[in-house]
């Protein structure tokens, strides 16, 4: 399966480049471009800023010109929280998109979003600090009613990146969980 996964808000960490490891040895062609262009943040507010300081629609720019030569090919979209984000609105643009792997984060869906049963599945903290209970399931309603087929996953007491193990939200036993549920739905696609 050909994946595009894409960072957190705090850029390619050493945790991204392992999750496409993870995901390689699984059989995988995995891509993860840097759209900080090699800048990363100690602190999800550092990244914040840094993701302001790009802003939006030049991060988008560089996310579909990352994905676009591959696109063709079906691609698996995925991320964690921002680049989850990212993921989603590229995955809901593209008719070939094969799945929609988020983590630790969604975005807002267009009104006139549409998709034909794409795979999606959702890891998150249970509570998240930017993914709300009531956000949650608005964001379900609304992606189920643009045809995706939704699978949330959620994970008590566990912080909001916490497959990171390098972050102190790192939770083995939720991150473990995450992954040996998500390599199985990529499997299945």
């Amino acid at each position: 399966m050909d994946i595009m996964l894409f960072h957190s808000v705090q850029g390619l960490r050493p945790a991204v480049h392992a999750a496409a490891d993870r995901l390689r040895a699984a059989g995988h062609e995995v891509r993860v471009p840097d759209l900080f262009d090699g800048q990363t943040a100690g602190t999800v507010e550092d990244g914040m800023a840094l993701k302001e300081k790009i802003g939006k629609e030049e991060l988008l720019r560089r996310a579909v010109l990352a994905a676009a030569p591959y696109s063709e090919r079906g691609l698996v979209y995925a991320g964690f929280s921002f680049g989850g984000s990212v993921a989603q609105n590229l995955a809901l643009g593209d008719e070939k998109a094969r799945g929609l792997l988020l983590m630790h984060g969604t975005s807002d869906i267009a009104e006139n979003a549409a998709v034909d049963e794409l795979p999606v599945q959702l890891h998150v903290a249970d509570p998240d600090p930017f993914e709300s209970h009531d956000w949650l399931t608005a964001w379900y309603l609304r992606m189920r009613q643009a045809g995706a087929d939704v699978e949330i996953y959620r994970y008590p007491g566990a912080g909001h990146l916490y497959t990171d193990p390098d972050l102190p939200d790192y939770d083995a036993a939720a991150a473990e969980e995450t992954w040996r549920t998500a390599l199985a739905f990529i499997a299945s696609l």
